[in-house]
């Protein structure tokens, strides 16, 4: 039975013009340049996170490869109190334009002080991952990502490959829903202030694109294709979030996440870089929540700010996915508290609610 709930708990003036005609804000749609991009897999031992590691659980960094072949790289945590019976376990992945020592590690991690096995990882192209060229995302193999990571959960001795379920965030919402849809391995699926990236790519904010302006939008991402396939490899718009003065509220909020100390990771997309000015060429054609209503009967629970500017997304989406399913309003938060603000995550409910489907 479906429930609704609240509860308190390019640079020149041509590719400026590209990245607005998308309809995706900069926060959106903005890693570094080519010439300074992170190599894949130059991981770190150390503590690299923006929230401080728990005392409660281990961690460790992992690798492991999709379907095509490209290695992505993951935080793998478990609770420290553990028997010798295998754990239910959960992928994480998102925000769109993050790395997984941001929001994804947060929820993995609290989700593991929970007692699940835990992986949140950086999708392919981004972050400590592999893929080449740098900073670009894909509907479909950013999809795969989250199957490629049930692959490596379920052959892990410790995870019981019969109770997996998802967390996706922000943009990587969109992604898991489309994965846990066609992946029936995935048992329960959680979308966290969540953004359909094809619809918003491909229809602007609130569906404001114009039929016309789509066909414009696609004519200078077509042209983009030329300049890119002259120069041999592809063009990046500015550096994410740089604020200038009169961005919409929730652009002022994205910075306040992703250029402050309380997000900033230098590998993340919007925190030091930009995407590929083509990146939305495979978004614009493929509306990946079609098929959400497969999900049934696995649960669905959606969460999503009562503030946000987002929330239409997660109602569409709940509107048309099948039974089991639950939408959680929480008051008083906008699209960017549920990254972090632990007050505003509601960790119980999601707790509770794979606690049950995952028994």
């Amino acid at each position: 039975m479906s429930k609704q709930i609240a509860t308190a708990d390019t640079c020149n003036t041509s590719r400026r013009s590209l990245m607005k005609a998308t309809g995706v804000a900069v926060a959106a749609m903005s890693m570094i340049p080519v010439a300074t991009a992170t190599q894949a897999l130059a991981q770190t031992s150390s503590w690299d996170k923006v929230f401080p590691k728990s005392d409660n659980v281990d961690h460790q960094k992992v690798s492991f490869k999709n379907r095509y072949g490209i290695t992505l790289a993951g935080d793998l945590y478990l609770p420290k109190k553990r028997g010798n019976e295998p754990l239910a376990a959960l992928a994480v992945g998102g925000p769109f334009g993050a790395v997984k020592e941001q929001s994804s590690g947060l929820y993995a991690q609290t989700m593991a002080e929970r007692g699940f096995v835990t992986l949140a990882f950086d999708p392919s192209y981004t972050g400590e991952s592999g893929g080449e060229p740098r900073n670009i995302a894909s509907p479909d193999i950013n999809t795969e990502d989250f199957s490629a990571a049930v692959d490596y959960l379920g052959l892990q001795s410790v995870v019981d490959r019969e109770r997996i379920g998802v967390i996706g965030i922000c943009g990587w919402g969109g992604m898991a829903l489309n994965a846990v849809a066609a992946d029936k391995r995935v048992k329960a699926v959680v979308a966290s202030t969540m953004y359909d990236m094809t619809r918003v790519m491909s229809k602007g904010y609130n569906d404001s694109v114009t039929p016309e302006q789509r066909g414009q939008t696609l004519v200078q991402l077509s042209q983009q294709r030329w300049r890119d396939a002259e120069k041999g490899n592809p063009a990046y718009g500015p550096v994410s979030l740089e604020l200038k003065g009169g961005e919409p509220q929730f652009v002022v909020e994205y910075a306040d996440y992703y250029k402050t100390p309380r997000g900033f990771h230098p590998r993340a997309v919007n925190s030091n870089a930009s995407w590929s000015l083509t990146t939305p060429l495979s978004f614009m054609n493929m509306p990946i929540l079609t098929y959400i209503a497969e999900i049934s009967p696995r649960p669905v629970l959606l969460i999503h700010g009562e503030k946000a500017h987002s929330r239409y997304f997660s109602e569409t989406a709940f509107a048309t996915a099948a039974e089991p399913k639950e939408l959680m309003i929480i008051p008083d938060a906008n699209h960017t508290d549920l990254y972090d603000q632990m007050d505003k995550i509601p960790f119980d409910r999601i707790g509770e609610f794979f606690g049950q489907h995952l028994a």
